[in-house]
């Protein structure tokens, strides 16, 4: 099983930048797509990026250009460089990871393996 640890929120002023970073402890044969979500006081959870097993990005669409998800399949880390950050920004982002199995290759047990969310890292923007 694998375990998720992030690293990297703060505080900046509007303008500023943070990034952070989560890296995958643990060994596993499952392929996983890699996520950044985040939720502010009295919101749902969002998805802010994500990195799929072949390093793809997307990002939502209050991202605007402004964030970059890159995934270091290598090392097993994730990072999100977040730019011109703004107050609405502010919230605690958790990584996530999530089994991506090719076609016709599921196994049961990955999903216990490799299902995962960190524990969450506090931004915020004012």
């Amino acid at each position: 099983q694998v375990q998720l640890v992030e690293s990297g929120g703060g505080s900046t002023e509007a303008g500023g930048s943070l990034r952070l970073s989560c890296v995958v402890l643990g060994q596993t044969s499952c392929p996983f797509d890699m996520y950044w979500y985040r939720q502010a006081p009295g919101k749902e959870r969002e998805i802010v990026a994500t990195a799929d097993t072949d390093g793809h990005a997307g990002y939502g669409d209050f991202v605007e250009g402004r964030f970059t998800i890159l995934r270091a399949k290598s090392e097993n880390t994730m990072t999100l460089q977040m730019d011109s950050l703004k107050p609405d920004d502010t919230a605690t982002y958790f990584c996530k990871t999530q089994y991506a199995p090719r076609p016709g290759t599921w196994v049961r047990s990955c999903l216990d393996d490799v299902n995962r969310w960190g524990q969450g890292t506090q931004v915020t923007v004012s």
